[in-house]
């Protein structure tokens, strides 16, 4: 299929008059037409099409189509059968009355292309130029944050079922791009066909511990062979290029360990952290996410909206990230992304997971106020209700701190935590055991602090202070709306 750049064409006039009569006071779609029909232009999808071939359905309608399918919840069935049967629709889409329309499974491809070329953000962002024309939009004004869980569309499987997968789809992926080198080299061993002729599931795999454990050294050593077979010079290059064997390559890192004694299972302290373990071979992007009592593999969505009383409130940003991504990873993208749109807000509405002292200070820099809770004081490990850092006294000027019991810290040493910098503070072992209060500080022989820069320090204090108020809390109200959004965007 190609695509040539043609402007919005005009309603024919047999349309119009019919639309006219059956509405005469305009409808949804010829309102979206009307205000909005300037946004989907052919030419901003020029480049998800070549300029050769056959001609497509045009993007700009299907774009149209995709914004009222969404608006009246319809299947892409539905949205078709719409597009040749209804009045209003043809009027937005400047279609003849006799017009056939399309089969459903263009939209389906149609989102495919916005996907593959990025063209998603693109509309959205004239979408929002066009709303700040009308005055529907402006900066300075107040947005809001939130994000819910995106499950992969793929199947749950445990650790036995991701080796045994990966491997099969690292010998399918194999046997499409060059099955002669795989039917000729000696690393394809007779009962690989038996062995990964299906996809894993539990069912098919050992039942006992012992045998599963053994299934599992075996799988381990089949992939280290293929991997090794791949290496050799005889090989041909880019077959250890091909994704599917990227992706051994990477779980088998992450799962199994090589050495004298053979091949075995990574302990738990061995493997990555989770945000880095692959899950599924299907899809390699997706990550393991747990938030509260919810565990999932997949994403999380991040919706971004204007919350300001006297205008509409619209969806400027939907970022989509992997689930192990914690939301404050992105509060810095999306102050940028709204700053290079000039729509940069005065505040911005957050919980918890959106902020951090460091976070703070930076979008004051910005000359945004970011509003949201931050954690509580620490306190000491293991000891519900113990004394927390906000109650030791701190003298910055000094270099020392002082206990609620009156004692001075005996060390003062600047360092950093995950390139973070950090404060260690420590007290005198001389001082902490003699202490009546020593049970409700620490367990140790004495107590450490850890704090962040005086900067830092000073923001999270008053913001833990402001926490309290009615003003904050009136204030903060606005940000739950953000979560009716989400489930009026998830619907």
């Amino acid at each position: 299929m190609s695509m040539r750049p043609l402007p919005v064409p005009e309603v024919p006039e047999s349309t119009a008059r019919v639309a006219r009569v059956a509405f005469p006071r305009g409808c949804l779609a010829m309102r979206i037409r009307d205000e909005l029909g300037a946004v989907f232009e052919n030419e901003r999808f020029a480049s998800a099409f070549p300029r050769r071939g056959g001609p497509a359905v045009p993007l700009g309608t299907l774009a149209m189509v995709s914004v009222l399918r969404y608006a009246e919840r319809l299947t892409d069935r539905q949205a078709a059968d719409a597009v040749r049967s209804r009045i209003d629709w043809k009027c937005a889409l400047s279609l003849q009355l006799t017009d056939p329309g399309f089969d459903y499974w263009v939209l389906s491809e149609f989102r495919d292309r916005l996907i593959t070329h990025n063209l998603g953000q693109q509309i959205l962002d004239a979408i929002l130029e066009r709303c700040a024309e009308l005055g529907l939009l402006r900066a300075g004004g107040r947005v809001r944050t939130d994000a819910t869980h995106v499950i992969a569309c793929v199947r749950d499987l445990n650790r036995l079922e991701l080796c045994t997968e990966t491997m099969r789809c690292a010998l399918e992926a194999l046997a499409v791009v060059a099955p002669s080198w795989l039917t000729t080299t000696d690393a394809l061993c007779p009962h690989w066909v038996e062995r990964y002729r299906q996809r894993a599931d539990s069912y098919r795999l050992p039942k006992g511990e012992a045998e599963r454990g053994r299934f599992a050294e075996n799988v381990g050593g089949d992939g280290f062979e293929l991997l090794d077979a791949l290496a050799e010079p005889t090989a041909p290059a880019h077959l250890a290029d091909l994704d599917a064997v990227r992706t051994l390559r990477t779980v088998w890192a992450q799962e199994y360990l090589r050495d004298t004694s053979g091949v075995r299972w990574r302990e738990r302290k061995e493997r990555p952290p989770g945000a880095e373990r692959i899950v599924s071979p299907h899809d390699v992007d997706a990550r393991c996410g747990v938030k509260r009592q919810t565990a999932w593999d997949g994403y999380k969505l991040h919706l971004s909206e204007s919350c300001d009383e006297d205008l509409p409130h619209l969806m400027l940003l939907a970022a989509t990230a992997p689930a192990s991504t914690d939301g404050h990873q992105l509060t810095g993208a999306v102050h940028q992304h709204l700053v290079e749109r000039d729509l940069a807000p005065n505040e911005y509405l957050v919980d918890g997971g959106y902020t951090s002292a460091r976070l703070l200070l930076e979008a004051r820099t910005a000359g945004i106020e970011l509003t949201g809770p931050v954690r509580p004081s620490p306190g000491p490990p293991g000891l519900p209700g113990g004394y927390t850092t906000a109650d030791f006294t701190i003298d910055w000027d000094q270099r020392s701190a002082t206990c609620p019991r009156g004692a001075n810290s005996s060390r003062w040493i600047d360092t950093t935590i995950r390139g973070e910098p950090r404060i260690h503070v420590d007290f005198a072992d001389a001082d902490c055991p003699k202490c009546l209060l020593k049970h409700r500080c620490t367990r140790a022989a004495y107590r450490v602090l850890t704090l962040p820069p005086r900067e830092e320090w000073e923001v999270l204090q008053q913001r833990r202070a402001q926490l309290n108020t009615d003003a904050w809390k009136e204030r903060y109200r606005t940000r739950a709306g953000v979560e009716g959004s989400i489930s009026q965007a998830k619907a």
